[in-house]
């Protein structure tokens, strides 16, 4: 061989010898366990460890519920009943003697009595004097009602002006009397309003109930204080 061939030949390595015996090692052990279990499940289905179980477990059951005897325990004799003492015998008590009977005075004669006064009768009551009740107290009298003054809208500073007549109400000749009944404020202002007596016309009715409602009052007081209450308005439409 030329020194060229023998510089390009690749090294020899050596073949691994321990690779075979791993794996067969480690199929063993693979299939040990896989037999360990398809064992364990033939042997749950076919009732080996149920059987077991109930072989096993009353003999447990049973050492744990014997006991050893018990002695046996002698009860003492009844003792004899104590007689009763006998109570002693009374001792007789002595007889007392007979007491003296009393004698009798001698009754007197009829003649030696002296003469039964009788008795005067006892003077009549002094007449009582007649007992007067005394009159109860009169209860106090009621406090006086406090003063109401009404609102009202008659001021002349108030310059509220007169309800305009419906032009419909005058060419139909409607006219009559409304009663409003409006609310008014701490302020002087009207804040609802409702009709309280009609007129007969609705057209009357709404322009009595829209001009009380934009009109301004003196505010009612109740003991001189300012007080919001309601308050009626009457409006009459005539024509002329």
């Amino acid at each position: 061989m030329s020194p060229l061939s023998a510089t390009l030949a690749p090294p020899l390595t050596p073949m691994p010898v321990a690779m075979p015996s791993r794996l067969h090692r480690r199929l063993a052990i693979v299939l040990a366990v896989v037999a360990f279990h398809v064992g364990a499940l033939w042997a749950l289905q076919s009732g080996l460890l149920k059987r077991a179980v109930e072989l096993v477990i009353p003999v447990q059951v049973l050492a744990e519920f014997i006991e050893p005897p018990q002695p046996v325990v002698e009860t003492p004799p009844p003792a004899p009943p104590v007689a009763a003492p006998t109570p002693p015998k009374p001792k007789p008590r002595p007889v007392a003697p007979p007491l003296p009977q009393p004698v009798a005075a001698p009754t007197p004669e009829p003649a030696a009595l002296a003469p039964v006064v009788p008795p005067s009768p006892p003077a009549p009551p002094a007449p009582a004097e007649p007992v007067v009740a005394a009159a109860p107290p009169a209860p106090p009298a009621p406090p006086a009602p406090p003063r109401i003054e009404l609102p009202s809208s008659s001021a002349d500073y108030l310059n509220n002006p007169r309800p305009p007549y419906p032009p419909l109400s005058k060419r139909l000749g409607e006219q009559g009397r409304v009663v409003v009944r409006v609310f008014i404020e701490l302020d002087g202002t009207a804040s609802r309003a409702e009709v309280r007596q009609s007129s007969g016309f609705e057209r009357l009715d709404q322009t009595a109930v829209q001009t009380v409602l934009r009109w301004r009052y003196v505010p009612g007081k109740r003991a001189g204080v300012p007080e919001a209450m309601w308050f009626n308005v009457p409006i009459s439409f005539v024509l002329e």
